[in-house]
């Protein structure tokens, strides 16, 4: 028998198909589902259903309160896994308390500055993706995309400090960038790691710009141009820093489906 625990739409349809529920209190359910309205934040619990990814709360701004709010909304809808982003080590603390007051595991990656409620799900997908960096001081923006593919169910490689600058250490890891599914290539300075990359692969390459680099990197916006300008096809370039974009981008890539 269906419960009154909210469910997915595909699981709504297979019980009017076995007659547990009739169109109507299907029709109703899905009418209820849309969103969860907090007064501070409006919980989008449609998005795993739109999009693959349930929503992911983006901690920064948020008190630690409102995560937690938004988190037990989001587990009350059934949502087993929830990432929360840019989330410092402070809040993480009441959050931790909050989550396991609710019955759910918590991790926090200091380095990432993320939170996972849930567990990280068996890796599937096309292939594997590569996150590689220019430098050590790359290397939180590397972890923000790591982890968010983890989280999302990706087989990570990591090849940190492989910067232009010492090209050797970059093609002593030729095998593993010509058999990703997708390359994440994070670069500060003057962002040159992402076209070097896209004349190796033969896959999608995502670049993202660092803040890391001396008075004339304007904080990033000079890799930004650099990258964008790029003259290796296939490379794409999300915004300065922005790992988690690149993550669920990469993510979004290997695991493609053809849709007929």
């Amino acid at each position: 028998m269906i419960t009154d625990k909210e469910m997915d739409v595909k699981e709504i349809l297979r019980a009017v198909e076995s007659k547990e529920m009739t169109a109507e209190e299907a029709a109703e359910k899905i009418r209820l589902k849309p969103f969860d309205d907090l007064g501070y934040a409006k919980v989008d619990l449609h998005r795993k259903i739109r999009q693959g990814v349930s929503e992911v709360i983006y901690g920064a701004g948020k008190t630690a309160e409102q995560i937690s709010g938004i988190i037990e909304s989001l587990s009350k809808d059934g949502q087993e896994d929830i990432l929360i982003t840019r989330m410092d080590s402070d809040k993480s603390e009441i959050v931790k308390k909050s989550a396991l007051k609710l019955g759910l595991p918590y991790t926090y990656y200091d380095k990432a500055r993320i939170g996972l409620v849930g567990n990280k799900p068996e890796a599937s997908g096309l292939g594997k993706v590569v996150v590689a960096t220019g430098g050590t001081s790359d290397m939180p923006v590397a972890e923000e995309a790591a982890v968010t593919l983890e989280a999302l169910g990706n087989e990570v490689i990591r090849l940190y400090d492989v910067g232009v600058a010492g090209l050797h250490r970059l093609l002593d890891k030729k095998e593993e960038i010509m058999n990703a599914s997708v390359v994440i290539a994070i670069a500060g300075m003057e962002g040159a790691l992402a076209s070097v990359i896209g004349g190796l692969a033969d896959c999608p390459v995502i670049a993202v710009p660092t803040s890391v680099g001396y008075g004339a990197s304007f904080e990033g916006l000079t890799a930004l141009l650099s990258m964008m300008n790029s003259c290796a096809s296939g490379v794409s370039v999300v915004n300065i820093d922005n790992g988690f974009g690149a993550g669920y981008m990469a993510h979004m890539i290997n695991h493609m489906e053809a849709k007929r």
